[in-house]
């Protein structure tokens, strides 16, 4: 074989590969589009009936001792935008909202005091998730003016949300899960083909704290 017919069946072998990609691209994509297409249209149903039934939320502390009073879910709102990808509109995200409020009454005011750093960075993050509203005070010793602790007033109010990324290359569905068992951020991951009523089902049980097989 001469030298130019070498190359010839390298490009070819490469222009084969390539085309081979793209498709596994564009098989990809459409699986994506369709899985959160489906997942948005699910949520908004969802929303829907959440906004009738104000579920039991689960339980809150920014702390871990000091717990929140009986909370609910309300105010469930959907969402969703679009991108472009290769010359094509596809989604870019959806969302599910709510708000997280007391079950009886308007919300309370609440303090913890911490006096380690883990304990701190825990309450700091925890506060920042939703966020809550509060006030942060150091306490001084009264003679020798030492930091002793930090105090955080707070309101007993705060937000929740699931968003739904799609990655288009690689076929899948990324769930970002915030304060929907309680403070805290939970991602994991769906093959796109697999998102149907079965697997969001279970992601609807974890919003309203049945037990479930979504993470």
């Amino acid at each position: 074989m001469s030298f130019l017919n070498q190359l010839k069946s390298q490009a070819t072998a490469l222009q084969s590969q390539q085309t081979q990609a793209n498709l596994n691209l564009e098989e990809n994509t459409a699986q994506a589009e369709e899985a959160c297409g489906f997942a948005l249209r699910y949520l908004q149903a969802l929303a829907r009936h959440l906004n009738v039934i104000a579920p039991q939320a689960p339980r809150f502390s920014l702390d871990g001792k000091t717990p929140w009073p009986a909370m609910k879910l309300i105010d469930f709102r959907v969402d969703s935008r679009k991108k472009m990808l290769r010359n094509k509109e596809v989604f870019d995200y959806c969302a599910i909202a709510w708000r997280v409020l007391p079950q009886i009454g308007a919300p309370v005011g609440g303090t913890v005091t911490v006096n380690f750093p883990p304990d701190l960075q825990r309450v700091e993050s925890r506060l920042a998730m939703g966020p809550v509203q509060h006030e942060r005070k150091e306490l001084r010793h009264p003679e020798k003016n030492t930091l002793q602790a930090i105090q955080f007033d707070y309101v007993t109010e705060t937000r929740g949300n699931v968003v739904v990324t799609p990655e288009h290359d690689k076929g899948v569905l990324a769930f970002r899960l915030l304060n929907a068992s309680g403070f805290g951020i939970t991602n994991t991951v769906w093959p796109a083909p697999k998102v149907k009523t079965d697997v969001l089902d279970e992601l609807a049980k974890l919003i309203v704290g049945e037990p479930n097989r979504f993470v």
